[in-house]
């Protein structure tokens, strides 16, 4: 049953295509920011911190998931409360900045 004014439910990939590939695209990103966190943290605890263990390299993913879980947790709250877009948009504009800190990191 629908209601009047709302338009029919449309199945299949085909007919929704862009919400389709935006998922992809998602999950794309989210996976290479896995691979990333992976291979990259590892070795900035090891080269940069000079942690030579692999249980000290590894606790930066698990300290990184442990943060991540926390603030995902924060943010689905505040969402709760606020509405989802005036939190995505605070969120955007905090981790705005962090590349360029990135960047401009090793010449503090």
């Amino acid at each position: 049953m629908s209601r009047a004014g709302t338009r029919p439910l449309r199945l299949g990939i085909r007919a929704n295509l862009a919400q389709f590939s935006l998922l992809v695209g998602v999950n794309a990103l989210v996976g290479g920011m896995v691979g990333q966190e992976r291979t990259v943290v590892p070795l900035l605890a090891t080269r940069v911190f000079h942690l030579q263990a692999f249980s000290a390299a590894l606790s930066f993913i698990v300290v990184f998931g442990a943060v991540k879980a926390l603030t995902n947790l924060f943010a689905g709250t505040l969402s709760d409360r606020l509405g989802r877009k005036p939190v995505l948009v605070a969120g955007w504009l905090v981790g705005l900045p962090v590349p360029l800190l990135v960047i401009w990191a090793p010449s503090w």
